[in-house]
């Protein structure tokens, strides 16, 4: 890839007129900035044939010693072919839409004609051989019973495990959007989540789990903060979110303390949608509820496969009765 980019390599952009930097500033959160700095820092190191920075400021600077507005379509499809062979799916998609950001910011800046931005832009989706949703597992109903089991030890910090299993489970909750509840997120059995690209969806919990998420906030109290607390030896809750990574360790120890099969916090999100849509759920009411953009998201969680399509062909009925 190096060859392509050699003419483009000289970057002689002021800060307020380099399209990658006027790209993540248009962002609206600052963990899509990071995001997509990495994203266009990986895009230059592959083109300039460099490893790939760490750090922040390392990122800037390589993302400007490449100059932008000069990629023209031969050098788009270059950087697709790429990634499609280096990457998996989901990071070269993120990567493209990151590269098509910057291309917007480059042609709006004067650096592209519109037909020029056209084609460089007219890059394919890379698709998964493998839909990424059918990795990991889904956890029966008798290991969620023994999950919920292993809670019940009269601590606060069961307490506080059982529900964060619960809206795991039954909200079908990512780990960062179960680190990012509040406690004002929490109104009467209805939970407001904000998920990625900040898009937010209410998200009811009710039956056992909203026992379990009530049955905790008895433990935790009313004071602001965060919905989850830590807690420190000696069973003693503190007013402090979790991270990603806690919710991980959490069931995992429980995991190991019930005996169960090792699972991931997706997992439980897989679990989520694979019950519901066993259970009859519209595809398109559990979308809404996952927090999916589109349906064909959620398909990959559907493991009814052809016995779903017989049970459909079922409820069809042709009227003719036979010789």
């Amino acid at each position: 890839m190096t060859t392509e980019l050699a003419t483009i390599q000289t970057a002689l952009y002021a800060p307020d007129a380099n399209p990658a930097r006027v790209y993540i500033a248009s962002l609206d959160s600052a963990r899509s900035r990071a995001t997509m700095l990495g994203a266009l820092s990986a895009i230059a190191a592959a083109y300039t044939g460099v490893e790939p920075p760490k750090g922040e400021d390392a990122q800037w600077a390589l993302i400007d010693t490449c100059q932008w507005g000069a990629l023209r379509f031969q050098h788009t499809a270059a950087i697709r072919t790429y990634l499609a062979e280096n990457c998996g799916a989901p990071t070269a998609n993120q990567r493209l839409s990151a590269l098509r950001g910057t291309l917007r910011a480059a042609w709006r800046l004067g650096y592209m004609t519109a037909d020029e931005y056209q084609m460089a832009v007219d890059l394919e989706t890379v698709k998964a051989e493998i839909p990424d949703a059918a990795a990991g597992r889904a956890l029966t109903m008798g290991e969620i019973m023994a999950l919920v089991c292993s809670c019940a030890d009269g601590t606060k910090r069961g307490g506080r495990d059982a529900a964060i299993l619960a809206v795991a489970y039954s909200c079908g909750l990512r780990r960062a959007e179960i680190v990012n509840l509040d406690l004002s997120h929490y109104d009467n059995g209805t939970l407001t989540v904000t998920g990625k690209r900040n898009k937010t969806r209410t998200v009811p919990i009710g039956n056992g789990a909203r026992t379990a998420l009530e049955d905790w906030l008895s433990i935790r109290g009313a004071d602001a903060g965060p919905l989850f607390w830590h807690v420190k030896k000696g069973d003693v809750p503190v007013n402090r979110r979790l991270t990603a990574q806690a919710i991980y360790k959490i069931m995992a120890e429980r995991a190991t303390s019930a005996g169960v099969k090792e699972f991931s916090p997706h997992d439980m999100r897989r679990t989520f949608a694979g019950d519901l849509l066993d259970a009859g759920a519209d595809i398109v009411t559990v979308q809404k509820m996952m927090g999916h953009a589109s349906v064909t998201t959620t398909g990959r969680y559907d493991r009814r496969g052809e016995r779903a399509k017989q049970d459909a062909a079922k409820r069809l009925h042709f009227p003719y009765q036979g010789r």
